[in-house]
């Protein structure tokens, strides 16, 4: 019998994914806070559901992908969640970016009625999401992760199981680290060679393909000297993982000094009233500090 899925949260990322579960042929039983954002998917063959409770009593696999831990807590364990309608056997595969301790505790609660757990993060933006093509990291039992790769393929390219419940959160978590730390990178580049008279266009294409060369560079940076800073990801987003980067810092006792400086500018571009502007926006912190635009 095909796999039957089910899907909640219709975002910036999720939308796309569960587009592309449908291309590859699966059926799709969706739910979202804002059920307009339903309505195209609907259009093109995804059943709605009125509640999470709904669509787990449908589906063999669900597969959640909201905006925080509390969110996926209300969405899995609260009223008309997906523990009150999931049958023995089914998975539940959490996509969000949330606390690696309370997914273990959720998986937990889920074991006990039957229901397996993977947390599988993402990495890739929209960009990935439409693509097809996003990083996936996956914590969970073997058993469970090779019935559902199938699931995981019509969605992403570089999937990998890391290690027991959590471990995809965790790993997601060091994602984060590199991904703003590399973007502050960039972005004191791009300051530098605007201050100095450069031509950004010129010097990005010779710093690029080098040592120097990463995503950030190669995706981010063009959009900050064309002023674009329309939401691949936005700030709020990663302020969020970047919160529970420093939390889970905390617990483990360790100093992540690159992370804290991110973190602490992104907050300047959210007192400015940019938070729903995509990382990239973490530029105009330093060029508020610096007096220039990187721009072409």
């Amino acid at each position: 019998m095909a796999t039957r899925i089910g899907f909640i949260g219709l975002g910036i990322m999720g939308k796309p994914m569960c587009r592309n579960l449908m291309k590859a042929g699966f059926s799709c039983t969706i739910n979202t806070r804002t059920a307009s954002k339903a309505d195209e998917l609907v259009a093109e063959g995804a059943t709605w559901a009125g509640t999470p409770k709904e669509v787990a009593s449908q589906s063999d696999v669900i597969v959640t992908i909201v905006t925080d831990t509390p969110d996926v807590e209300r969405v899995l364990l609260g009223d008309g969640g997906v523990i009150e309608g999931a049958s023995a056997g089914s998975v539940v595969i959490d996509m969000s970016t949330i606390s690696p301790s309370t997914t273990r505790d959720m998986s937990a609660a889920l074991e006990a009625k039957g229901v397996d757990m993977l947390d599988a993060p993402v990495s890739g933006g929209d960009t990935g999401a439409i693509a097809g093509t996003l990083s996936i990291m996956v914590g969970g039992k073997q058993e469970v992760f090779d019935r559902c790769l199938p699931v995981f393929e019509a969605m992403g390219k570089n999937i990998n199981l890391i290690g027991s419940i959590g471990a995809g959160q965790m790993t997601k978590l060091c994602n984060q680290v590199a991904v703003s730390v590399a973007n502050l990178a960039m972005a004191e580049a791009l300051i530098l060679g605007a201050k100095a008279g450069l031509d950004l266009e010129k010097m990005l294409a010779a710093i690029s393909g080098g040592a120097a060369g990463s995503w950030q560079l190669s995706n981010l940076a063009p959009r900050i000297i064309k002023r674009d800073f329309d939401p691949g990801f936005m700030v709020k987003l990663q302020q969020k993982d970047l919160r529970l980067v420093l939390g889970a810092a905390n617990e483990l006792g360790i100093g992540l000094p690159g992370v804290s400086i991110a973190h602490q500018l992104f907050n300047t571009i959210e007192a400015a009233g940019e938070g729903d502007e995509g990382t990239q926006a973490l530029v105009k912190a330093l060029e508020r500090m610096s007096g220039v635009e990187a721009k072409g």
